[in-house]
């Protein structure tokens, strides 16, 4: 997909790309081995692009938009809850009939939260901040995915600044959980 430009096509770039693995993982029969491995590329890929935004779009949301404080707020507990649906999800066989269920509920709460980040969010990030700080922000979106962690860790702090300090270590030590068991986190 289109990755690049400011920090807004950068995430809704993401966006698109968790949409299509959605589809994909409802594409496979219910029970298919494929269903696991696009479910652990989704999951790194939701818990990459959670990870960006919490450490750069809401900071820059709480300090540029009007009352944007309490959006990102709402938005933050929202990534608890899809971080701890992933991590339910993490330790299902795709024959289990929680993994279809879950699914269902996880594809249907990011939709949520994309319809919102998209229609009201955005918008009023744009409007706010000029196209300079956009691309600055779109930048750091981009660094800190490269060393985010892959796996859900719903007990780590959610906010600045601990959670960029955290987050590398994390993401290391799940990039070598991946590598030694073979789990896939990209297409």
């Amino acid at each position: 997909m289109g990755h690049g430009g400011n920090v807004i096509e950068e995430l809704m770039a993401d966006h698109r790309e968790m949409d299509e693995l959605f589809a994909r993982i409802e594409a496979q029969p219910v029970g298919h081995p494929q269903r696991r491995e696009l479910a652990d590329v989704l999951t790194a890929e939701l818990v990459r692009h959670s990870m960006a935004e919490e450490m750069h779009l809401y900071p820059a949301v709480r300090e540029h938009v009007p009352h944007g404080g309490a959006m990102a707020d709402k938005e933050l507990a929202e990534h608890t809850e899809v971080e701890r649906m992933l991590k339910d999800l993490e330790a299902l066989h795709p024959n289990d009939p929680q993994f279809n269920d879950i699914t269902a509920k996880l594809k249907f709460k990011v939709a949520s939260h994309v319809r919102e980040e998209e229609h009201d969010l955005f918008p009023k990030l744009a409007e706010s901040c000029s196209p300079e700080k956009l691309d600055e922000l779109g930048q750091l979106v981009r660094l800190s995915k490269e060393t985010a962690p892959t796996r859900p860790h719903p007990l780590l702090p959610h906010s600045p600044p601990l959670e960029k300090l955290i987050a590398p270590g994390a993401g290391l030590v799940d990039r070598v959980r991946d590598l030694l068991s073979g789990r896939r986190t990209t297409e």
